[in-house]
């Protein structure tokens, strides 16, 4: 279990670095094409649209070996990514777009797929310490990959990012096939349940999986709504340059590394439901203290949130890996990550525009929307034991043996 569990880090590690260095670079890749500074921003669009399409691709997870499928996705998606040294001029933006793309598709299936392998390499007692690390390995990886990034960029140009970040997927699905997968599943869908519409009625049906999800949904779409916000108290508020919002950045980043190391014990000891109402309690809390007119409050703000949001999102995967039967979680992860991640596309526009009422009314709107959330949750929880296995969800089996392991 400990070679798993330091298999899924090192998974986590190459992934983030990879998806990090790129993402920044696609942009300034077609600003540097174009010169349109719209055009650039799509590329992030791109990248998040096909979470919305998670039902349906994570049922693919669920209909066929779920691990040479995930080393599959990472070695089209290296394939995609040297694609990029095709690119010579304007006439080829289309290509950045098309491998930005790919990447959407690819995590979408790719992270669903490895929520769905993680019961199968560890014992359900080590979920969420493994992942609160691969949590904190991600953030790592968001502090230093960009730079990276773009420091190559500057120096050898977007060819050499692309074949930097095509090496990755290679690696990660090599560190796939070294999993040792022992645990089987012990149930298979039927043809009634073998649909998109089966993830969300097991996904939300129940209180164990709902509530966590809905709180980190919850967390993450208003953490996507007060960036407009932060940008203005930064700029109008505080008078302090642009380049402060990168401190903000590095210190959230921070907050996350420290709350995801932390999450799996809080896990194991009160419950997913209970972290998950902790995690947005210390957004909330972060986005007040964003609005006090002292720098300091602001970048202790940005520490707390940064703690509270990946308790949120560990804290609902937990719940799915937990409470879902084996068989189902393919498209029941999907599911989760578009409930989750899917509000963004909605949230950032809307925060955008609530800005021209000023700075602080965003950051006041989604510190009420979160406390809303935490009060509705408190009071609907219900005294679930923590423990409680996918056994109790009988209805969704069928008799007979399981698919081999994955």
């Amino acid at each position: 279990m400990r070679r798993n569990a330091g298999l899924f880090v090192a998974i986590s590690l190459l992934s983030g670095f990879g998806s990090s260095t790129m993402s920044l670079v696609a942009g300034i890749w077609i600003l540097d094409l174009t010169g349109s500074t719209s055009l650039a921003a799509l590329a992030g669009l791109c990248v998040y649209a096909p979470v919305l399409a998670g039902p349906w691709l994570g049922g693919l997870l669920d209909r066929a070996p779920r691990r040479p499928l995930v080393i599959a996705v990472n070695l089209m998606l290296a394939a995609a990514l040297l694609a990029l040294l095709a690119v010579r001029g304007p006439g080829q933006t289309w290509l950045i777009f098309a491998v930005s793309c790919a990447y959407g598709v690819s995590y979408v299936l790719i992270d669903a797929g490895e929520t769905a392998l993680l019961p199968s390499a560890l014992a359900p007692t080590e979920l969420g310490d493994v992942n609160g690390w691969r949590s904190s390995a991600q953030e790592g990886m968001k502090l230093v990959a960009p730079l990276a990034g773009a420091g190559l960029y500057v120096w050898r140009g977007g060819h050499a990012v692309a074949v930097l970040s095509a090496a990755m997927p290679v690696l990660v699905a090599t560190l796939y096939a070294l999993l040792r997968l022992n645990r089987t599943p012990t149930d298979r869908p039927t043809e009634r349940d073998d649909g998109p519409r089966t993830g969300s009625v097991v996904l939300f049906g129940r209180p164990a999986t709902r509530l966590p999800v809905v709180l980190a949904a919850v967390s993450i779409a208003m953490s996507g709504f007060t960036t407009a916000g932060i940008y203005a108290i930064v700029v109008t508020e505080l008078r302090l340059p642009t380049t402060f919002l990168g401190v903000l950045a590095s210190a959230q980043g921070a907050g996350s590394i420290l709350g995801g190391l932390i999450v799996g014990r809080l896990i194991a000891a009160r419950g997913p439901v209970a972290v998950g109402v902790a995690g947005t309690a210390l957004f909330t809390v972060g986005c007040l203290a964003r609005c006090l007119p002292w720098w300091p409050a602001t970048v202790v703000g940005a520490v707390v949130a940064g703690v509270g949001l990946p308790w949120t999102l560990v804290a609902a995967v937990t719940a799915v890996q937990t409470h879902t039967p084996s068989a189902l979680l393919g498209r029941v992860s999907a599911t989760a990550n578009t409930a989750m991640f899917g509000p963004l596309v909605v949230a950032i526009p809307l925060g955008s525009a609530a800005v021209h009422l000023g700075a602080r009314p965003p950051l006041m709107a989604a510190a009420a929307i979160c406390l809303t959330a935490v009060v509705v949750a408190t009071f609907r929880r219900r005294p679930t034991p923590y423990d409680e296995t996918p056994t109790a969800l009988s209805p969704l089996r069928t008799a007979g043996t399981g698919p081999p392991s994955r």
